[in-house]
């Protein structure tokens, strides 16, 4: 019982052994003398121009393996049936390439263990090309092969190769494999014979799929007696050699559904072939665990990441307020020598002002005698305010005079106006009269116009002296007005000596009274009372008429 996969390893050997430039390609000839052992070993029928046929529309030269595998399924896999010998056909992919890839001169294993160390690989090996085993594999095959030398198997020693391994990868190839088992570094104290036959035992049991095997009685099938033969059980068969060096093999049982093994009954592979596929899924798991464990810890990572830069920005803000505040302290302590030179500088100031101020005081001293003698100045002055108040209210006095005048010649006025009102009603009497009357009237108007003349002469006689008192007033007002200028200015002087001398205000002056003939000089009540008498004096006239 084969895989294709299997197979696909062993002829992947050829066709790599055939790329002498190592560009991935081999040429048509090449692959027509490969495909020819293959269907001869693997007992297809050859068809020399099908390859033609096949890769008749690709003449760019040689092929790679990728173009050459279609072929490969279509017309020899596909055809090939399970009676030929998987054996001769590994030999025949073995004889092409083990020469071209390692030397087994240096190694304690002959040519025929290597070939089966190579057939172990390819069994063991991935499915993914370039074939390599990787270290599990590695592992098993290992603890296989000291098994069955009789050791024991090193744990310790295996985790320290590996190690080594994984410093420059976690996987073998073919021949790194044939030069570990070959150069004895796990089979250190073994001769080559023990090797040898322990590289045996692993591969009857891996590739062979011998399940069980060892000497048997056996019946003759023409000669009736009972001698020793090697047996050997396989799921398929059981076969029996002359001795367990399985050269002279003497027959084969074929094994049915009547008389089978028990795997082969179940239909289930055989039993490394399933441990190999357990395996496998195992690592599968494993890997997608892995994945899966590697994309959390991606996003562990991630977020470990977004937590480092959040600690960054963290560190960073606190570096930045660990400078602010380093550029704070140092401000503050600044600040302080700053407000420790400016109170040495205050200190210093009001050491000064304290000496300024001594100086004032001593100058202020000499102020105070200047202020007394500017005290006597102001007594002085303030006399002088006094002499100046007494002018004042002399010419108050000749004010009151000139207004005591004024009012005279005011009543005079009236009184003049009163008897030319009382010669004008004459007049009009007179005019009523008769005419002889008349003339004596006219002769007595004219005497009295005369008179009226000279009254109004005398009038205007008044009146120039009323103008004379009223401008005699006016002097008046001005001498008291500057009076009071001179009188304020005094009192301004004084106030600027802080108020030392207190000045006499003269009582309050209020409005003056204002008649027809110009500023009156006397009070309401006087001329309400010369009213009364010129009322009295008309009426009496009329009386009189």
């Amino acid at each position: 019982m084969w895989l294709r996969e299997e197979l696909l390893k062993s002829i992947w050997h050829a066709f790599t052994a055939l790329d002498v430039d190592q560009r991935g390609k081999v040429s048509k000839s090449q692959l027509k003398v490969l495909s020819h052992s293959l269907c001869t070993v693997m007992k297809v029928p050859h068809d020399p121009v099908a390859l033609e046929e096949h890769f008749k529309d690709d003449d760019k030269g040689p092929l790679s393996n990728q173009g050459y595998m279609p072929y490969l399924n279509k017309f020899i896999l596909d055809k090939v049936r399970e009676d030929f010998d998987v054996l001769e056909f590994n030999k025949m992919c073995w004889t092409l390439c083990y020469k071209m890839k390692i030397c087994t001169k240096n190694l304690l294993i002959l040519d025929n263990d290597c070939f089966k160390v190579w057939c172990i690989f390819n069994f063991l090996s991935e499915d993914t090309y370039p074939l390599v085993i990787i270290t599990e594999e590695i592992e098993y095959f290992l603890q296989k092969l000291i098994e069955a030398m009789g050791s024991g198997w090193s744990e310790e020693k295996f985790t320290d190769y590996k190690l080594q391994l994984n410093t420059k990868k976690d996987c073998l190839t073919a021949w790194e494999l044939i030069e570990l088992v070959g150069m004895g570094y796990f089979s250190k104290g073994m001769n080559r014979q023990t090797l040898s036959m322990g590289i045996n035992e692993v591969f009857q049991e891996l590739i062979l799929d011998v399940l069980k095997q060892g000497y048997v009685m056996k019946k003759g099938h023409m000669r009736k007696n009972w001698t020793e033969r090697w047996f050997v059980l396989q799921p398929t068969s059981l076969s029996y050699y002359m001795c367990e060096d399985l050269v002279e093999k003497k027959g084969v049982i074929m094994l049915d559904r009547n008389c089978c093994v028990e795997l082969l009954r179940l239909g289930l592979p055989s039993p490394h072939r399933e441990a190999r596929l357990r395996r496998r899924e195992l690592r599968q798991r494993q890997h997608t665990e892995e994945g899966d464990l590697a994309e959390k810890m991606k996003q562990l990572q991630v977020a470990n990441e977004n937590k480092q830069r959040q600690l960054e920005d963290m560190r960073k803000k606190m570096e930045e307020a660990a400078a602010k505040a380093a550029i704070e302290e140092d401000r503050k302590k600044k600040t302080q020598l700053d407000l420790q030179d400016r109170y040495r500088l205050d200190l210093e100031r009001e050491k000064m002002v304290r000496q300024q101020m001594e100086e004032q005081v001593a100058q202020k001293s000499s102020e105070l005698e200047q202020y007394l003698q500017r005290v006597r100045e102001l007594e002085d002055m303030y006399h002088r305010l006094e002499e100046a108040l007494e002018d004042e209210r002399q010419a108050k006095q000749d004010e009151e005079a000139m207004r005591k005048l004024q009012a005279r010649l005011l009543e005079e006025e009236a009184m003049k106006r009163t008897e030319l009102e009382q010669i004008h009603l004459q007049q009009q009497r007179a005019l009523s009269q008769t005419q002889a009357e008349k003339q004596e009237l006219v002769e007595e108007q004219l005497a009295k116009e005369r008179d009226l003349q000279a009254a109004m002469k005398q009038l205007e006689t008044l009146e120039n002296e009323r103008k004379g008192a009223l401008e005699q007033y006016e002097e008046v007002s001005r001498k008291l007005e500057r009076a009071a200028n001179k009188t304020k200015t005094w009192k301004d002087k004084v106030a600027k000596h802080e108020g030392l001398v207190r000045l006499i205000q003269p009582g309050h002056k209020g409005p003056q009274r204002i008649t027809n003939w110009g500023p009156a000089s006397f009070t309401d009540a006087e001329l309400e009372m010369r009213k009364k008498c010129w009322q009295e004096s008309k009426n009496q006239g009329a009386q009189a008429q």
